[in-house]
């Protein structure tokens, strides 16, 4: 079935706290969606931001962000009241997130919050319910905060080796504080499922993200480090990254811990099902990201400061894949397949029968024949104008060479009178890709302001772009749904009889 969606991260949405939210700012993007003949809602992963403020570095694979806790709702609950979060600077652009506002205040206000709670039977249920991960991720962030955020590696060795008198220790000393983000979780998953119900009410499917590699300090390495390649002391032997290309001469070192692979596989994949599982009941579709690390990964010496001195392993892949669709045959799942392709890549991608990925912004190098133009797609795949990690379609208009502008331009018949960028939103509304995603900045015609991410760098720019408080307004839906129902992508009938989604 034909149908389209738009990628925008919950972040980026307008609001009065400094950040998008859970709120009526989503609840009305939903509304916007459901308005332009939408069926997806596309969001970046939606645990705790980490090194750079990225959302692709997170301390947990499991826990949500509590930025994105939306505050009027819990004063609406009587959590808060107006003046404690009113008179607090949650920074001076509305245009921006600031992060370290977000850090500084967040969790103080929230803490206010817990203080008025009471607990209770659905608090009790789903401490219950996420036992498998909760009390770890509790237990850490408490750490954590007792040790004025330094990594786990460097705490004291009883708590650094998982002793388990020193964990009873910290969990007898730190009960009221590990309860508190229990709470926060709490929170979050509450506010998250009331958002994604409200999005099936009307149609709307989330694609969500699950990022291949989790953080060195993170809870995910700390509570179970067997899984990953690191030594006697908990350091890491080797960590990922990507290989020297055209845009980044030492390549990408990304410092993650890597996998160990044939445990994993020898326990059955159970740590990777077990995270996929969780993906698949915060999402209606989950895209796994760097596809490619699963059939080969860039393996960089630990200690080496740059990627330049890695070498390409073999990763698990068809049977780690063909694990993941035997014990999880409901989870549906898009390929990144970006990057580094090689034949094994595609090959693999194939057989896995996920759909990949076809960025427009990719297709007009006049220089070589190109698999991103639209007439060489599949239809099954999903075509995007761009990603969070590429310029913003009016971007690259502005920066890229002639040649390939000329070419694009020629290629999608792009005008002025229609606008250039529109005519890279017609042209991939009308290919065959079964799924075709637009970047809400392409929706927008903004320019380099608003560009979510640069790959490979550390500023106060990515992950920070926020959209204007009517930023879907004139007309817009009424535009998108045009060319949505032109190319046959408007799904009419989203209800079956009995008034359920037919998702």
């Amino acid at each position: 079935m034909r149908e389209s969606g738009i990628l925008m991260h919950i972040t980026s949405l307008p609001g009065p706290y400094g950040v998008g939210t859970m709120g009526a700012q989503a609840y009305a993007f939903v509304d916007f969606l459901k308005e332009a003949g939408q069926r997806c809602w596309q969001i970046l992963p939606l645990s705790p931001t980490g090194y750079g403020d990225s959302p692709y570095q997170s301390c947990s694979a499991y826990a949500g962000n509590h930025y994105l806790i939306d505050l009027d709702l819990l004063i609406a609950q009587g959590l808060l009241k107006p003046d404690e979060v009113g008179h607090i600077d949650w920074g001076g652009s509305q245009g921006r997130v600031d992060f370290g506002l977000l850090y500084r205040n967040r969790l103080k206000v929230l803490s206010l919050a817990y203080g008025r709670f009471q607990g209770g039977a659905a608090f009790d249920r789903f401490c219950q319910e996420n036992g498998s991960w909760l009390p770890d991720f509790a237990l850490f962030m408490a750490l954590k905060e007792k040790f004025q955020g330094k990594p786990w590696y460097s705490w004291e060795d009883g708590l650094k080796f998982r002793q388990p008198k020193a964990l009873d220790a910290a969990r007898r000393e730190m009960k009221e504080q590990i309860r508190f983000y229990c709470f926060v979780q709490y929170l979050f998953f509450t506010q998250w499922e009331a958002l994604r119900r409200y999005a099936h009410e009307n149609g709307i499917r989330i694609i969500g993200d699950v990022p291949i590699y989790v953080p060195y300090d993170s809870a995910d390495v700390w509570s179970e480090p067997g899984w990953f390649q690191l030594d006697e002391d908990m350091t890491p032997t080797a960590v990922a990254g990507c290989p020297p290309d055209a845009f980044t001469a030492d390549g990408q070192l990304w410092g993650n811990p890597l996998y160990r692979w044939d445990a994993l596989k020898q326990d059955g994949y159970r740590w990777w099902l077990r995270r996929l599982a969780a993906a698949g009941r915060l999402y209606d579709v989950v895209r796994m990201d760097h596809f490619r690390g699963f059939q080969a990964y860039w393996s960089v010496p630990f200690g080496d400061p740059t990627a330049r001195g890695g070498k390409w392993i073999a990763g698990p892949g068809m049977d780690f894949l063909n694990t993941v669709k035997q014990a999880l045959p409901e989870l549906n799942l898009i390929a990144e397949d970006l990057g580094y392709l090689t034949p094994e890549v595609l090959r693999m991608r194939d057989d896995s029968g996920f759909p990949g990925m076809k960025v427009l912004e990719f297709a007009f190098d006049s220089r070589e024949p190109s698999d991103y133009l639209p007439h060489t797609y599949p239809r099954n795949s999903v075509c995007y104008t761009g990603t969070h990690d590429n310029m913003t379609m009016r971007q690259w208009f502005e920066t890229a060479d002639a040649d390939a502008v000329a070419y694009a331009s020629e290629y999608m018949a792009l005008t002025e009178q229609e606008g250039l960028v529109w005519g890279v939103v017609r042209t991939a509304e009308a290919s065959v890709s079964e799924l075709c995603v637009i970047q809400m900045q392409d929706l927008l015609d903004l320019g380099a302001e608003a560009r979510m991410n640069f790959p490979g760098t550390l500023t106060s720019d990515n992950w920070t772009w926020r959209a204007e408080a009517d930023f879907t307004g004139h007309g817009l839906a009424q535009k998108l749904k045009h060319l949505t129902e032109l190319y046959g992508r408007l799904v009419k009938d989203t209800h079956s009889e009995n008034g359920e989604n037919v998702l």
